[in-house]
């Protein structure tokens, strides 16, 4: 079998199946096409699957570490009323781990630090993906071209590899929600680790850091490429009367820090995650709306699962094909299910539909909401021996 790859991408997806790549002896080449590794970002939450993921790829302590674990919160009204509750303890019985938050720029420097400086080219675009020799791969990278055994097309919700193999395929989506959120410039004092609160067509929530800061997002009903001159005096409008700490989290934001995405998926499902010897990863496989925090978890299983199928299968074809015949089902079952999610949480917007929803939610026991993220959460890594 080859022994040597491209990553296109230099996210969270690109750099674990880099590390996954490089535990099982294979040489790797990163292309990410920002001029600069600068560590933007808010906040991540990280489920059991995503955890193992990252144990089976040897950076779980280094994560953990890092980490704060969620074991208290859950989702309120506008009021402040709890709807649920979450048992972080009950999951970690459950999982072994509680779900855990954690700065996206931090996760990444982890993530990079267990790959060689020489492996990352930082400021180089991936232009187009030459598949015509069937035992080798070529990538235009400005006006080099790299040579390798496989590509590892990690390149985003727009990814320009994933287009260049199913042109016919329509891409990614306007999800009909757009987000805006922001790390606390300072710590503040928070009841919880983790919350959301939902209303009709909105939903704010946030999660805890080590540090004591916090991650916060508004996720909002809207047309694609509504923008604000202010965002964060804007969020300080639309959320002035929501409970605490809603209003104070905004407070302890630079206007300078908030982001602002429109949400796009990849609604119609791919054909195959592999094309000759070219893998799709992550969002350019399998882009899913945020709404059950799977999107990163399932690219951690992506990149494990790949460098398994590499180190045990006999050829780069049948790794491939097991890599495929095991990760598109799940992942593409978890992404219609983030879809749903949404769809019964925050971008409802009938008031009836809304009423019945949160008494659904109240009634429902705690083992409910437990079996809810297990459905998901609970997953096996396959050994890379």
């Amino acid at each position: 079998m080859g022994s040597s790859a491209v990553v296109v991408g230099g996210g969270i997806g690109g750099l674990t199946a880099a590390i996954g790549l490089r535990l099982i002896g294979w040489e790797v080449t990163v292309v990410e096409r920002a001029p600069a590794l600068a560590d933007a970002g808010a906040g991540i939450s990280l489920h059991a699957n995503g955890i193992r993921a990252l144990d089976v790829l040897g950076v779980g302590e280094a994560v953990r570490a890092a980490a704060r674990p969620q074991y208290t919160g859950g989702t309120r009204t506008p009021s402040g009323s709890w709807l649920a509750r979450m048992d972080g303890t009950m999951l970690e019985r459950e999982l072994g781990t509680p779900i855990v938050g954690i700065p996206r720029a931090v996760l990444h420097r982890l993530l990079r630090a267990a790959l060689a400086s020489e492996d990352l080219l930082v400021g180089a675009e991936a232009a187009s993906v030459d598949r015509s020799d069937a035992s080798r791969v070529r990538v235009a990278v400005g006006d080099r071209v790299l040579e390798a055994d496989l590509v590892v097309a990690a390149d985003g919700v727009g990814s320009r590899v994933r287009a260049q193999l199913f042109p016919d395929h329509p891409g990614p989506v306007y999800s009909g929600s757009t987000v805006l959120r922001a790390i606390t410039e300072h710590p503040i004092d928070l009841d919880t680790d983790f919350e959301l609160t939902w209303y009709r067509g909105a939903e704010f929530g946030h999660m805890a850091f080590t540090d004591g800061r916090a991650e916060w997002h508004a996720v909002l009903n809207s047309p694609a490429g509504v923008r604000h001159i202010d965002a964060l005096a804007a969020m300080r409008r639309r959320f002035a009367a929501w409970h605490d700490p809603i209003p104070a989290l905004l407070d302890a934001t630079r206007p300078d820090a908030v982001l602002h995405h429109d949400i796009h998926e990849l609604a119609t499902p791919l054909p195959s995650f592999t094309a000759g010897r070219i893998a799709l990863l992550g969002d350019a496989a399998h882009a899913m709306t945020p709404n059950l925090g799977q999107g990163a978890c399932q690219a951690l299983e992506d990149a494990a699962t790949l460098a398994a199928a590499l180190a045990t299968e006999p050829t780069i074809g049948s790794a491939l094909a097991r890599y495929d015949t095991e990760r598109r089902p799940r992942s593409q079952a978890v992404a219609r299910a983030a879809r749903q999610a949404g769809r019964m949480g925050q971008q409802l917007r009938h008031p009836l539909a809304v009423a019945a929803r949160n008494t659904a939610l109240r009634l429902a026991p705690a083992r409910a909401t437990v079996r809810a993220i297990l459905r998901h959460a609970d997953w096996t890594p396959p050994s890379l021996h």
